[in-house]
This record gives C-alpha cells, structure tokens and sequence, in this order.
C-alpha cells in the first residue's frame, strides 16, 4: 500500500477539475500555484488525496497554524492509492498535539482487511 503523507504546502480548491482526485471536503474555495503539480503528480501515480474526502467542521480541517494565531490553512494532505482509498476509513487533525511547530498532526484511521493464502491448495 503507498502512502503519502506530508506537508505539501498546496491550497487544494472545490474546482470541479479536481473532484476526482480531490474530493468535495476542502477547507479553501480556490487553489493555490501548487495545486496543478499534487494534483498531476497524484493521477500520474494513481493515488487519491485522502485528506480532503471527510466531511468534517473547518476547525479539523485545519493543518497549519500561522504565528499570528489567526490565519489557519490545509496544506498538509495524505495521497493513497485509488484501488486502497477506501482503507482509510477517517482522518482529522488534532490541534492539541504538543509538537512544537506550526503544524498540527494528522490522524488516519486505517482498517485494512487481508486475505489469506492456504498454502495446501498453493501450485
């Protein structure tokens, strides 16, 4: 399973263009330069941006949290594979992490379910 996770420093809109790799749930109506590159990056590999699929109120959305305390942004977003997105069954950030830095932790929830293999009936 890949998994990317950090911070991209992209503002991924509600541009009806990037639905399909983006989703419906960012905090940030318009994008930002960096946006075209995650996004071709993220189709070039076949990967989804998992973070912004979640419904959830705009306080845990946020990622980063500027010095002067008051602006607040999504910049950092976990890419998974298509085939594996439905893996990540939620995903928030949590504001109360102590770190030290700007930037607040993001949390998935995984639940991947694994098959198997009887090696008896194995060629």
């Amino acid at each position: 399973m890949k998994i990317l996770l950090g911070d991209f420093n992209t503002k991924l809109g509600t541009e009806d263009i990037f639905k399909r790799t983006v989703g419906n749930d960012s905090l940030n109506q318009d994008s930002n330069g960096n946006d075209v590159r995650i996004v071709n990056f993220a189709t070039s590999k076949i990967l989804v941006v998992k973070s912004m699929m979640f419904p959830r109120q705009n306080i845990y959305k946020y990622t980063w949290n500027s010095p002067d305390a008051k602006t607040h942004n999504q910049i950092d977003h976990m890419l998974i594979e298509r085939r594996r997105h439905s893996s990540i069954i939620e995903m928030r950030s949590f504001r109360g992490a102590d770190s030290d830095t700007d930037q607040y932790l993001i949390v998935p929830n995984v639940m991947e379910i694994l098959a198997a293999v009887n090696k008896k009936y194995r060629s």
